[in-house]
């Protein structure tokens, strides 16, 4: 339970369901329902590729994992787009990976040479701070997708000391409040945080009922 309006808490999952239902969809299926199954499931499978060292594609291991103290994620086309013309518009910083994804609304690849148009999810690296690093994510991840995505994601990175800031977007006709949304300035800036968060807070905090949906939810 969140102790105020505004706080990030994990909520047990109900993603599940119980040995009767699984017993009988798997009573149900035929050998060729489950061989295509196991092809959907396989294709939508998450892989993410790193390219520390020599360029070429490597995965991390959780024994080795990445040393970083600030990670910065961008989820949707404006909160790339921000990054893209305020942050990454420099010389500042290098490519170090990218997550490869297929669903029905998203084909990414392995390439790093994105134009605007393109879904994508690319990984930065600060050149004169390597432990900072930022995630554009464009692309569409499906909700049966997002906890592969955050497993293999955070499981490349140490979790100790680790700050990690999410910049997402909605349109301001979903946004909930008292007041007449046409007199809203647009655009304006709302937080939520966890509570061993003890900076400052740069907004302020996103009013009830107000919520996060899909990955930066998640």
């Amino acid at each position: 339970m969140a102790t105020f309006f505004g706080e990030v808490v994990v909520a047990p999952s109900r993603a599940g369901v119980d040995d009767e239902e699984s017993a009988e969809e798997a009573h149900e299926e035929t050998p060729e329902d489950r061989e295509i199954r196991r092809e959907l499931e396989k294709k939508r499978e998450i892989d993410v590729l790193w390219t520390l060292k020599s360029g070429a594609s490597t995965e991390i291991s959780a024994d080795e994992p990445l040393v970083c103290s600030k990670f910065i994620v961008a989820i949707g086309h404006n909160a790339a787009a921000f990054l893209s013309s305020f942050i990454l518009d420099s010389v500042c910083w290098e490519v170090v990976g990218v997550v490869k994804l297929w669903n029905e609304w998203c084909r990414t690849s392995n390439t790093t040479n994105v134009l605007p148009t393109d879904s994508f999810c690319l990984f930065y690296r600060l050149i004169s701070d390597p432990t900072v690093l930022l995630c554009q994510c464009s692309c569409y991840v499906a909700e049966d997708q997002q906890f592969q995505w955050l497993e293999k994601v955070f499981g490349c990175m140490q979790k100790e000391g680790l700050q990690v800031t999410i910049l997402s977007t909605c349109p301001v006709a979903d946004y909930k409040t008292q007041e007449s949304t046409l007199t809203l300035p647009s655009p304006f800036l709302k937080a939520l945080k966890t509570k061993e968060f003890k900076e400052q807070v740069c907004c302020p905090l996103l009013e009830q009922p107000n919520i996060v949906r899909d990955l930066p939810a998640a």
